[in-house]
């Protein structure tokens, strides 16, 4: 559907060439399978906490997202909502502190006790670490979106998704959630514009430093 969308409009031109692509794609790799190695006992302990806290709910949390040339997969997070979160959204959408195409809520009570604390610390993310080793997503690129999300997209917007997503990017270390959609979308065309396995390096460590100061 998207990638019919995608072939209609005049898109943005990723700065990639082959040799780029294999290191970045080998970067990632690398760096996956050592986090993966590096993060299990935490891992672990996550898990243990999410059970501890609902015994009968799974640990993990998959859901369906928008990736590269509007291709659908299938994106894993620890669980840091209850489980009929997504039925409780629609009476929610009212509250939405974000403009354009996204949901955040600060106070948001869909989310657990431990779901809050791995969610401010990021945390949750640490599961897509699979999905980059699947070459889903990138340790670096605009962040997956939802197909509701998508749906609200304009021409513009749509030229996020001309690059594998990411785990991390320009918008999450320039201001975040304190970002609006414009700006995020801005960021992430500046981010394809100027790709390059020297800025993904440059914006895991400040990444990192981020993660840090919460922290961890």
């Amino acid at each position: 559907m998207y990638y019919e969308q995608l072939d209609k409009i005049q898109k943005i031109k990723p700065r990639q060439n082959k040799i780029q692509i294999t290191l970045i794609r080998g970067f990632d790799i690398l760096c996956a399978l050592l986090a993966i190695l590096i993060s299990l006992p935490v891992t672990l302990i996550i898990a243990i906490l999410i059970k501890a806290d609902s015994i009968k709910d799974p640990i993990f949390f998959k859901q369906t997202r928008i990736g590269k040339n509007g291709k659908q997969f299938g994106m894993y997070k620890f669980r840091s909502m209850h489980v009929d979160a997504e039925a409780k959204l629609e009476a929610l959408l009212a509250q939405n502190e974000m403009q354009g195409a996204m949901f955040k809520m600060k106070d948001d009570p869909r989310i657990t006790k431990i779901g809050k604390f791995i969610r401010k610390t990021s945390l949750d993310e640490f599961p897509q670490f699979l999905n980059i080793l699947r070459g889903e997503m990138s340790f670096v690129g605009p962040r997956p979106p939802l197909e509701r999300e998508v749906a609200e997209y304009s021409d513009y917007d749509l030229q996020r998704l001309v690059i594998t997503p990411g785990c991390t990017g320009l918008w999450q270390v320039s201001g975040r959630n304190t970002l609006t959609f414009e700006e995020m979308v801005e960021l992430d065309l500046k981010y394809i514009r100027e790709q390059s396995l020297l800025l993904n390096i440059k914006i895991l460590c400040l990444t990192f430093k981020e993660f840090a100061g919460k922290g961890m």
